[in-house]
């Protein structure tokens, strides 16, 4: 499984960390930033992560900043990305199996590196698990189309 891993400065250690783990468990890792300490702005790296798992060009994404908040909130922006803030292995794991999540966002500043591995390997150990799911899935979907066809009435409501 190819992953594409990104992180703003702020993100820079558990990143590391985590793209050690990633390629001694086998998979292969897209590295694309920040590779040191100068500022970078998170939503350019939230753009590529999310944009290589949105093209297929990578399977599953994993953003770093100092909180995971400002990386979730610009990965969501891109069409078919489900970007999932998650601060243990738990919302990890239902974050893949209830909302089919394609991007995991982690913070430096709330996380150990023992503990952000750990949320990985809940997270990529899950997968969805669709009944039920499927449809709310379905509605978020429904969603992304939504940004450019422009909102849909209520049910109930005229147009």
């Amino acid at each position: 499984m190819r992953i594409a891993i990104g992180c703003d400065h702020r993100g820079l250690n558990l990143k590391r960390a985590i793209a050690d783990y990633l390629r001694k468990a086998g998979y292969e890792v897209q590295d694309v930033g920040a590779f040191n300490e100068d500022s970078v702005d998170y939503p350019d790296i939230a753009r590529d992560v999310a944009q290589a798992v949105a093209q297929g060009r990578a399977e599953q994404g994993v953003l770093v900043c100092s909180t995971g908040i400002g990386m979730s909130i610009a990965a969501n922006k891109v069409t078919r990305v489900r970007a999932a803030l998650c601060m243990d292995a738990f919302t990890a794991e239902r974050a893949r199996a209830h909302n089919d999540a394609n991007v995991l966002c982690l913070g430096e500043s709330v996380s150990t590196p023992e503990k952000a591995v750990e949320i990985v390997k809940a997270y990529l150990g899950a997968s969805f698990e669709g009944g039920r799911h499927a449809r709310r899935v379905e509605k978020i979907r429904q969603m992304d189309s939504a940004r450019t066809t422009g909102p849909s009435p209520k049910p109930g409501m005229a147009p």
